[in-house]
């Protein structure tokens, strides 16, 4: 998994997506930022190289330790978005990247965001919808009931785009929003899109001969360069008052 998220971290689209991210944080050099759900650190090494005084927080303590190990240095820290280590008012910059939708009460972390943040503070996130995943296939039909069916097993599928309602109810204003579309083609998506099938089949949305003759298509695809994957990522940026 971690090799799958370096490779996704290293696309061109994934490096643009993160450093608008960073932008729109309006951070000035020092500033303590928190990155919420950080993985193994990178967009914390990131930030630090522009300047700001940067924090990793997830959940994963196996994550952790490898961030850790990649940058000894770096301040990366087990812990709950839901409960942050830090003070009222403590931080100039929140961002969070893919997972909200892994959340179970989106809004509650956002109550934690805007407590941590100082006035002007800023917060940004960024996440995909589930049910809104673009695949090419022979089946539509199918892939789309395979799409809705993975959707249907997240926490919070549909958390992207409700960003703008989240952060208002949140007490955040100047809530601005874009879409950043990354479309894939290679065959680096093929196992995730297999583990998708899987996962519908499972949920019992699918027959097994469904997700075998869907897998086996898009292997296909992936040998003669037809593989097509559009994944609209949403970015939300907002102050807090």
């Amino acid at each position: 998994m971690v090799r799958l998220l370096d490779a996704l971290d290293a696309l061109p689209d994934s490096v643009r997506l993160r450093a608008r991210s960073y932008d729109l944080l309006h951070l000035t050099p020092g500033a303590p930022v928190v990155d919420v759900g950080c993985g193994t650190g990178l967009a914390v090494a990131e930030l630090a190289g522009r300047g700001a005084r940067a924090t990793g927080v997830d959940l994963g303590e196996r994550m952790v330790a490898e961030g850790l190990r990649r940058e000894p240095g770096a301040d990366l820290r087990v812990g709950d978005a839901r409960e942050l280590p830090f003070q009222d008012g403590e931080l100039a910059g929140y961002r969070a990247e893919k997972l909200y939708h892994e959340l179970d009460d989106p809004a509650g972390a956002l109550g934690e965001a805007r407590r941590v943040l100082a006035p002007d503070g800023r917060v940004v996130l960024v996440g995909q919808d589930w049910d809104t995943f673009v695949i090419d296939s022979d089946t539509p039909a199918l892939t789309r009931t395979i799409v809705h069916a993975r959707a249907d097993l997240v926490p919070a599928p549909r958390a992207a785009r409700a960003y703008r309602a989240l952060l208002l109810d949140a007490g955040f204003d100047e809530v601005t929003v874009e879409v950043h579309t990354s479309v894939l083609t290679g065959p680096l998506m093929l196992p995730m899109l297999a583990r998708t099938a899987v996962a519908a089949r499972d949920a019992g949305a699918i027959t097994e001969d469904d997700a075998d003759r869907w897998i086996a298509e898009q292997a296909g695809r992936a040998r003669t360069g037809r593989l097509f994957l559009a994944v609209p990522l949403f970015v939300a940026a907002a102050r807090r008052p």
